[in-house]
């Protein structure tokens, strides 16, 4: 990690006293002792040279270290790579991997997982997915290509569909019949430091286009399922417009209404997956100019429970 001290910073005080400052979780009792990482010179300067605790900082002044892992739990699960070449990797990701090492989950990850697999160290995603989302994610190989795929998605000229079940509440606002559609317009915020986005009044910097489909046999009363087309890729998106409509997504954590009880533990359990799956990417290579149409091998549980609004 790395931290250059701010020039408007008149005074940071000591090197042990500005990152226990600015980085708190390094003096977490799990951690080890700051002042011993300085004793064992792991606190360097852009050169390489060790700092002291006690040396006096300046603005510009910068520290590199490293963020020490937490023992983590990597479980065994199949990585279903849906295309491979010189330019692309294409993965069918499962539910519950993060896309990109962050807190606890940093050897779970998909992007580590998939370096350790295939040796490449340059992947890196071109656009990501929450961890409690399954489907189709995309990385690039070649570090002087990713700027002209990730234009694309910055230009929403990518085509993302997506799946999803939910419990519509008697007053919800979505339409409800087979084949109907509609469009959903949000000023969605989040902020740094929260864990989840708001819908706040404003102009609208989120769309979806959502499709009623047909209910599969078995499928549980009272469960909507539906086709979602985000034409934007803000944060939780999806999760935060459906819920914000009095229909959360079934499995939802972080958005499921305040006032409204959840489905007990016998008919919907909290170990189920997040029912929100990214079914399909499409869009023109822009090095290769080839029309990519790549879908996800998973399906969402139907299960045979009984759910009421």
């Amino acid at each position: 990690m790395h931290w250059r001290v701010p020039h408007g910073e008149i005074s940071a005080g000591t090197a042990l006293e500005a990152l226990a400052r600015r980085f708190p979780a390094l003096t977490a009792p799990e951690a080890t002792p700051l002042p011993a990482r300085f004793a064992a010179g792991e606190i360097v300067d852009a050169d390489g040279r060790a700092w002291s605790p006690l040396d006096l900082l300046s603005p510009g002044d910068e520290l590199w270290f490293h963020r020490e892992l937490r023992p983590e739990q990597v479980p065994e699960l199949e990585l279903r790579i849906l295309h491979h070449d010189d330019h692309l990797l294409v993965l069918d990701k499962p539910h519950d991997m993060a896309t990109m090492p962050r807190g606890a989950h940093v050897l779970a990850s998909a992007l580590v997982r998939l370096r350790r697999r295939t040796g490449v160290e340059t992947l890196v995603p071109l656009h990501r997915l929450d961890r409690r989302t399954a489907g189709v994610l995309a990385f690039g190989i070649h570090p002087h290509e990713r700027s002209a795929y990730q234009q694309l998605f910055a230009r929403a000229e990518v085509g993302k569909e997506y799946e999803a079940r939910l419990l519509p509440s008697a007053t919800s606002s979505l339409p409800g019949q087979l084949g109907e559609t509609c469009s959903l317009r949000d000023h969605l915020v989040k902020r740094r430091g929260e864990l989840t986005a708001q819908v706040l009044p404003g102009v609208p910097n989120a769309e979806s286009e959502l499709e009623v489909i047909a209910p599969a046999p078995g499928e549980a009363a009272g469960v909507l399922s539906v086709l979602l087309r985000p034409r934007t890729g803000r944060t939780h998106q999806l999760r935060v417009q459906l819920s914000s409509r009095g229909a959360p997504i079934l499995g939802e954590d972080l958005y499921w209404p305040v006032q409204r009880p959840r489905p007990s533990s016998q008919v919907w359990p909290e170990e189920l997956p997040l029912q929100l799956l990214a079914r399909r990417l499409r869009f023109v290579d822009p090095i290769t100019g080839e029309q990519r149409d790549f879908r996800s091998s998973q399906t969402l549980d139907a299960g045979s429970r009984t759910l009421r609004p």
